[in-house]
């Protein structure tokens, strides 16, 4: 570290419990994670940066074990994190569990009309201050980590807690405070259970075109691919390639010889073991009977509505632009479908977007109102 620095470098469980005790007394708290998974199943945590008001630490996972952060996570205290989800998906999995409540920066700017700021962007519009450029390939699991990577590690947190400030107030302001968390309160209540390993096959787009007797064995393969992936802690597709499961889907090989045919299986794939007990899979798999499963057994949009899908679409979008929201957040194409066909968990059809998108879309569609184009933007009015 240089003699500038203004973080401590934590790689003892010693240090580590100082930090946790510190951080569990601030009533807000600022983290970030750095990871890889490109060459593994889960991702791989390699530093935990965190800010508790009074100082900025940077944890080495790799010397401690970040099981104790449980204390901070659980406690009562606010975490502010930017673009979160996969930081959440880490925490679930080093520490057993995830914060109590967030705020995402990344989301709260979203109510003030940014569109999915980046970190950067945030700190150059709310504080005028330019973030140190880091190498986006950067090893993070390389010791030790120079200078310049533990600087651009504490640069995500340092300021973080003064942009929570800025947005808050901006948002009380606004009356969107509320709004904010409750999106952030939905993005901590997603689920992040594993997905069942007998489901992956429908992750492989071009399963779904497969006969019912290939789907068999396009799920007993996908399946034993993902178990093995866990297991091993590999991307599935180190296991074997999408391609290789569609090809052995649709003509089954009852040898290796043959299974060194289908495209996309090379040596590597069959060798040993391996080989022997793909095949068994196969084999098995073709006992198996696979439907599709239905889209959602949601009932689908009545074919009269589905002009109105785009005309709301237009209409949000300038709605969006009028309001100073991302237009992402106020809604998606799939929300407008939803509402539309009356679904009782629309997302347009509660909360603040109720107000602010249900209800007009509701007049718009029974009649009640009318969209006019005026000076170039959509206006949503009451039909005379």
């Amino acid at each position: 570290m240089t003699d500038e620095a203004t973080f401590r470098y934590v790689d003892t469980d010693e240090d580590f419990a100082e930090v946790i005790a510190e951080t569990a007394q601030a009533p807000v708290y600022a983290v970030d994670t750095e990871f890889h998974r490109e060459r593994t199943y889960y991702p791989k945590v390699a530093l935990v940066q965190i800010n508790w008001g009074r100082g900025v630490a940077l944890v080495d996972p790799l010397a401690v074990s970040l099981g104790p952060f449980a204390e901070v996570l659980d406690g009562p205290g606010l975490a502010v994190m930017h673009a979160c989800a996969q930081d959440l998906e880490v925490m679930a999995r080093g520490c057993g569990t995830v914060p109590g409540r967030i705020f995402d920066t990344q989301i709260a700017a979203g109510f003030t009309g940014m569109r999915s700021p980046s970190l950067a962007a945030l700190h150059d519009k709310l504080l005028g201050i330019r973030l140190p450029k880091g190498d986006r390939l950067t090893d993070w699991l390389r010791r030790p980590l120079s200078d310049t990577q533990l600087e651009y590690a504490a640069s995500d947190v340092e300021h973080l807690l003064e942009i929570h400030r800025i947005l808050e107030t901006d948002l009380a302001a606004r009356g969107r405070l509320s709004w904010a968390e409750d999106e952030c309160a939905r993005v901590l209540a997603h689920d992040r259970v594993e997905r069942d390993p007998a489901t992956a096959w429908l992750k492989i787009k071009e399963t779904r075109h497969l006969g019912r007797r290939s789907r068999g064995v396009a799920q007993a393969v996908a399946e034993w691919r993902e178990l093995r992936a866990q297991e091993l802690d590999q991307p599935p597709r180190f296991i074997l390639p999408d391609l290789g499961v569609v090809g052995i889907a649709q003509r089954p090989p009852t040898s290796i010889d043959e299974l060194r045919k289908v495209r996309g299986i090379d040596d590597r794939h069959v060798k040993g073991e391996h080989g022997q007990a793909l095949l068994g899979v196969i084999e098995a798999g073709l006992e198996r009977t696979v439907e599709l499963p239905e889209r959602s057994g949601k009932k689908a949009l009545l074919e009269e509505l589905r002009p109105a899908v785009t005309l709301v679409s237009a209409w949000m979008a300038q709605h969006a632009q009028d309001i100073e929201i991302d237009p992402a957040l106020l809604g998606t194409r799939a929300d407008i479908e939803a509402v539309l066909r009356q679904d009782p968990e629309a997302r347009l059809a509660e909360g603040w977007r109720a107000a602010e998108v249900g209800e007009p879309v509701r007049r718009l569609v029974g009649g009640d109102a009318t969209l006019a184009f005026d000076a170039g933007r959509l206006v949503l009015e009451p039909r005379a």
